[in-house]
């Protein structure tokens, strides 16, 4: 197969990492970005020019049209779009402070939108392409205590499936990575956590409880799935990673069926003719 030219926004650690490292291993080409790109350092030692680091905040329009010019033109053209970066913000809605809201929404949403944006006209011009957004199972689902990153992820997905439809004529393919819960960091370095009240400390106990080891999947399991996703002629819209999300969005949507249907009558009274 032909090897590939990949971008992948925060590849300075967890599973933009792996994956990057995954894609060199293989012979592709990769640009790997990151706020700080000593952390790409090793990938650099190891696979030399086949990696092209680049420093990127992904919530800035300007740094993020200008990562993909330079990446364009160092090889040529780029097959795929990883949107990785982002992180999680921990805490209830009443604890976060505007600041931490905005921050969340300017990299999980705003970042992968300017990462989309800029693009766009490159694999419109090459007449192929793939982006492949991250989100997570939490776009499917609420819960308490992850709720302002839930929702940027719900963001992601209603964004990414319009975005489908707009760039299926180009050529190109978007596909939405879904994963549960991942033996990252995300929960803990690279998270951010609200000033706490003290009302909520017995819902965190809960949820904080409601991980098993078993629900908790091996990062390093999911690179079979990204390169099967990647080098896929017609990848599917949405990919779920884990054992664990499948079931919970089938449970979740079977809920809100059952209240839908139980509630259709008013809904139906409700269009006026």
């Amino acid at each position: 197969m032909k090897s590939k030219v990949i971008l992948i926004t925060g590849a300075s650690r967890g599973l933009g990492k792996i994956w990057a490292e995954a894609f060199l291993k293989r012979g592709d080409k990769v640009i790997a970005t990151a706020r700080n790109t000593d952390s790409l350092k090793d990938l650099v030692t190891i696979y030399g020019d086949a990696v092209l680091p680049v420093q990127l905040n992904v919530n800035d329009r300007e740094q993020c049209f200008a990562a993909v010019k330079q990446a364009n033109e160092h090889f040529g053209g780029i097959d795929v779009l990883i949107n990785n970066a982002g992180y999680g913000l921990f805490g209830a809605i009443e604890e976060a402070t505007e600041q931490e809201a905005r921050d969340q929404f300017e990299t999980n949403v705003f970042g992968l939108l300017w990462m989309t944006q800029a693009i766009i006209p490159v694999m419109r011009d090459q007449g192929h392409g793939h982006i492949v957004q991250v989100s997570s199972l939490a776009g499917h689902t609420g819960a308490p205590i992850i709720s302002i990153y839930i929702a940027s992820k719900w963001a992601v997905e209603g964004l990414s499936e319009s975005l489908a439809a707009e760039v299926r004529g180009f050529g190109i393919n978007v596909s939405l990575v879904e994963p549960n819960a991942f033996g990252t960091d995300w929960s803990g370095d690279s998270a951010v956590k609200t000033q706490s009240l003290a009302v909520y400390n017995g819902l965190k106990e809960t949820f904080n409880g409601y991980f098993t080891p078993e629900m908790v999947g091996y990062p390093e399991a999911t690179v079979p799935a990204i390169l099967k996703l990647v080098d896929s002629d017609q990848p599917p819209l949405r990919l779920f990673l884990g054992k664990v999300a499948l079931p919970r969005v089938q449970q979740v949507y079977a809920d809100r069926l059952a209240v839908w249907e139980s509630w259709k009558e008013v809904a139906a009274a409700a269009h006026g003719h």
